[in-house]
């Protein structure tokens, strides 16, 4: 069976690389690894999202759901300097992620937690912000969810981000975040990707 970047124990063997990103004109890198989600780079729609991210007029922590080895988390919290929680299933994902927070000096803003969606984030911690570029891969099911559970986990006012392929469901993905939100606001587009602020 192939390995995914949404399996919790990736199978292909290690095989580490160094990547570097401008994100709103600062200089990240990043430690990356066979077996996580876009190994090579930081892919398109997270550095897209990254780049258009504006901190919300609430206050509180910001959760990135489905961090990877890091990018979107840690941008952030090297940008607004936020409390950010990062999240993802894939435990090598989720070691990277941490040596990357240490690797870009955020390690004191960062809780990175491994867990399937938000089961590992405590069931009274609420947010100001969620972000994500979901994936896509595992499934509608999987990606609704993530939206779902993202609203009982916003405060009043909070925002969600949400990055999405128009070919991979850009157009399903706004009705249903319509039908969970107060307003949905597409905050760009860019290269066949869309950008949604949805306000609760």
């Amino acid at each position: 069976m192939s390995s995914h970047y949404y399996d919790k124990k990736p199978t292909v063997s290690s095989e580490r690389q160094t990547v570097g990103v401008t994100i709103k004109e600062k200089e990240y890198s990043f430690y990356t690894d066979r077996g996580v989600f876009s190994k090579g780079g930081v892919d398109f729609g997270s550095a897209f999202l990254a780049n258009a991210y504006q901190a919300p007029a609430v206050d509180g922590p910001v959760l990135d759901v489905g961090c990877g080895y890091g990018p979107l988390g840690i941008s952030i919290a090297g940008d607004t300097g936020r409390q950010v929680w990062m999240t993802d299933v894939n435990e090598r994902a989720v070691e990277l992620a941490t040596e990357n927070a240490v690797r870009n000096h955020v390690e004191k803003q960062v809780t990175i937690v491994r867990g399937s969606g938000y089961e590992a984030i405590p069931d009274e911690k609420l947010f100001a912000s969620i972000v994500t570029n979901p994936p896509i891969r595992a499934g509608k099911e999987v990606v609704h969810h993530f939206f779902e559970e993202a609203h009982k986990r916003l405060v009043d006012s909070g925002e969600l981000w949400v990055v999405i392929q128009k070919k991979q469901g850009a157009p399903s993905t706004k009705k249903k975040l319509e039908e969970l939100f107060k307003e949905v606001v597409e905050e760009g587009k860019s290269k066949g990707y869309s950008l949604y602020r949805c306000y609760k």
